[in-house]
This record gives C-alpha cells, sequence and structure tokens, in this order.
C-alpha cells in the first residue's frame, strides 16, 4: 500500500469496520472513491521519485559513455599520429611516444566504458519496482475489502 496508511477502528470478525455498516451505499460509494482517488495521487508520485532516481543514474551512465568515445577519438588521433611518424621515420623513435599516449587514452575509455556500463546497469530496469509492489498490495487489500463488503 502507498507510503500514507489510513488508521481505522476495530473491525468485526469478517473484517468490516461496525460503523461502515451503518452508513448508505451512496456515502461508502463516496468514501470509497476519495480514498482510490488518495491511494492512485500517492502511487503516482512513489512512481515519480522512483523513476527520477533511476533517471538521474542512466543519465550519469551514459555521460560516461559519451566521455569514453570522446577519448577513443582522442586515441584513434593519437594512434594515426603514431602510425604516420612509424612510417615517415624508420629510425626516429617519435613513433613509440604516440603510441604510448594512445595506448593511455585507450586505457582510459575503457575504464571509462566499464564506470558507465555499471551505472546503467543500476539504474534498470525502469519500471517503478517499489511503486509496482505497492500497487499490487493495493489491489490485494481492495479485493479483500470488497470481499468482505458483500459478507
Amino acid at each position: 500500500m502507498a507510503s500514507t496508511q489510513v488508521h481505522e477502528p476495530a473491525t468485526t470478525n469478517n473484517g468490516v469496520r461496525p460503523d461502515l455498516r451503518e452508513r448508505p451505499v451512496g456515502e461508502l460509494v463516496q468514501l470509497l472513491t476519495k480514498q482510490v482517488s488518495e491511494l492512485a495521487r500517492d502511487e503516482v508520485e512513489l512512481a515519480k521519485a522512483e523513476l527520477t532516481v533511476k533517471g538521474k543514474a542512466a543519465g550519469v551512465g551514459g555521460g560516461m559513455f559519451g566521455a569514453a568515445g570522446i577519448v577513443v577519438l582522442l586515441a584513434l588521433g593519437a594512434l594515426t599520429a603514431a602510425a604516420i611518424l612509424g612510417l615517415a621515420t624508420v629510425i626516429d623513435h617519435a613513433w613509440i611516444a604516440a603510441s604510448i599516449v594512445g595506448a593511455a587514452y585507450l586505457a582510459v575509455a575503457g575504464i571509462l566504458a566499464l564506470m558507465g556500463k555499471k551505472s546503467i546497469q543500476r539504474a534498470t530496469p525502469l519500471m517503478p519496482e517499489q511503486t509496482t509492489e505497492s500497487v499490487k498490495e493495493d489491489v490485494e487489500w481492495i479485493k479483500t475489502r470488497a470481499r468482505s463488503a458483500r459478507t
């Protein structure tokens, strides 16, 4: 059930509050409508809060993947420079330095990609799990109330 709990007086053996048996059906329907409306509002608020947290985590992971892509571009530039220097000068060792820089960029890109993957995995699935469970409990509660009101 949602975070706001309604404190009810004691019930009879069949689960129905004694004061509810005395009320007219129209009033009971109005009370039920009000409670269901409040419950739905609470569930929507819970879902919004849960999706906000997951959305932020997914955004961070996406940013890390973007950063990894930029670093890979830098690495490709450095590796391209290394290949050019390696082919242009057989004796000069400047290409080794460019290769080391390129390898370092690739290592950084790998670390960023792994961190981004972990962040996105924490954010999935995007379904609001707490809200889903709460709604299931609410439906069961309503079914129980409906059954006990019929008896």
